[in-house]
């Protein structure tokens, strides 16, 4: 079957096309706007991408079209898929019917942390011999690649996503995965693009609940009121909490400020001496991801021991504190955080691992809440755990930047031109310092370009 995937570099339809691609389908696909790894990933498969949306791209009368959530009516391709009779369907409804049946799936949702507590999961249960399938909203670098079919029967590990299925269809996302396990692992206000207000996302999340079935479990955050909000709505399965309440069965005991060593005590207190994980990772809250991941895990029968060992050889996906390089002792690190609460567990996570140098945030907002405004009185204090804050305004941001620095805790400045940041960057770095670039897209290219900036002035 030829299938055709509309937006096919985001990083949910990318990693769908490789599963069509693995179970034997002729892929191709159409998007714009490309930029790594997604893209990188699709070349190295060798799926055939036509660059812009085109009526003509459809020429070949695929067997059926994949649409992204990203696309709407008055697309040209969307329109044509239509004028022209195809058959069409949801990137989710696909994988729920092509995919899913028969797998034992273990859905990760949360307004925080998914793609990493999902990449730790897969990883947790490929080392103990599981060959775990997955799909993952970024490259879990143990794994090299964003999706897999795994072993037939395997475990199916999901980064579940809220946000809509598709212009035809507006549920989440996450309603057609129908898991086993389902990870709850915070939520809060976002995606104001589609949500009028937190009430909005609690309720499909409790859509979600819905779908566990009673032989399944729920693993949920403790201190999150909005979860319990959505609990209270109706749970017919075994519920499990974990985080650093008393009462939770699942808590973690920080051995180092930065968190990057902890002890996992799971059952009212039973302490494992094994149960400790030594990893690269700093920051509470990649912590609690750990802790979900290990109690997901754990449900599909992974010893705690042996998750916690597994757990010390996971290195980072790409884009979650992910060094890009050093030059001269200055370190550069890519994240993801674009979201308020994102940037200050990130900030505050390597503020706790930088103890000699200075910590230098750049951050560009650019998602679809950013950009309406409706989180940006949260922004001057997302960055108190900074040296100095650059902040980006880049094109379409309807709103000034000004009034965050003027309300900053540390110093900051605006830039709108990624070639004078770049330039600031370079002018304001020293030996020791770590600079952390934060954005949900491409950034212009900028790490690789202060890189080398970095290069020509102190190499």
């Amino acid at each position: 079957m030829h299938l055709h995937i509309l937006g096919i570099c985001g990083t949910f339809m990318g990693s769908l096309a490789l599963l069509a691609r693995d179970l034997g389908h002729t892929v191709t696909g159409s998007d714009t706007g490309v930029y790594p790894p997604m893209s990188t990933q699709l070349a190295e498969a060798g799926i055939d991408l036509c660059d812009g949306y085109r009526a003509d791209n459809l020429s070949s009368r695929p067997d059926l079209v994949v649409v992204g959530n990203a696309l709407s009516r008055g697309n040209p391709e969307v329109e044509a898929v239509l004028d022209m009779g195809l058959p069409y369907v949801s990137g989710p409804q696909w994988l729920a019917e092509h995919v899913l049946p028969g797998r034992r799936v273990i859905a990760v949702a949360g307004t925080h942390g998914k793609t990493t507590t999902a990449s730790l999961t897969a990883w947790l249960l490929e080392s103990a011999g599981r060959a775990p399938g997955f799909l993952i909203g970024g490259v879990p670098r143990n794994f090299g690649v964003s999706a897999r079919l795994g072993a037939p029967g395997s475990p199916f590990v999901i980064e579940a996503d809220e946000y809509d299925t598709a212009f035809f269809d507006k549920r989440s996302k996450f309603v057609h995965y129908r898991p086993e396990i389902a990870v709850l692992g915070n939520l809060e206000f976002d995606h104001a693009d589609i949500f009028d207000n937190l009430a909005a996302i609690e309720r499909q999340f409790h859509h979600l609940v819905r779908t566990v079935p009673g032989r399944g479990r729920l693993l949920v955050a403790d201190a999150e009121p909005a979860l319990e909000r959505v609990l209270a709505m109706g749970s017919w399965t075994p519920v499990e909490r974990f985080g650093s309440e008393a009462a939770s069965p699942w808590r973690i005991e920080l051995e180092r400020d930065d968190a990057s060593r902890f002890r996992v005590i799971h059952q009212r207190g039973e302490v494992n001496e094994d149960a400790v994980v030594d990893w690269s990772l700093t920051g509470a809250y990649n912590a609690r991801n750990a802790l979900a991941a290990l109690a997901a895990a754990h449900a599909c029968g992974v010893d705690l021991a042996r998750g916690c060992a597994s757990a010390s050889r996971f290195e980072t996906p790409r884009r979650r504190q992910e060094l890009r390089g050093e030059v001269a002792g200055i370190q550069v690190i890519d994240d993801f955080a674009h979201h308020p609460t994102a940037i200050a567990a990130t900030l505050e996570g390597l503020r706790a691992a930088t103890p000699r140098g200075r910590l230098l945030a750049v951050i560009e907002p650019r998602s679809n809440t950013m950009r309406l405004g409706t989180l940006r009185d949260r922004l001057a204090s997302s960055v108190s755990a900074a040296d100095t804050a650059f902040w980006y305004q880049p094109p379409g941001l309807d709103w000034s930047l000004d009034p965050v620095l003027e309300a900053s805790p540390v110093p900051a400045r605006l830039e709108q031109d990624i070639g004078a940041l770049v330039a600031a960057l370079v002018a304001e770095a020293r030996p020791l310092d770590r600079i952390v670039i934060m954005s949900n897209g491409g950034f212009g290219g900028i790490h690789a370009k202060l890189l080398a900036a970095l290069e020509v002035a102190h190499g």
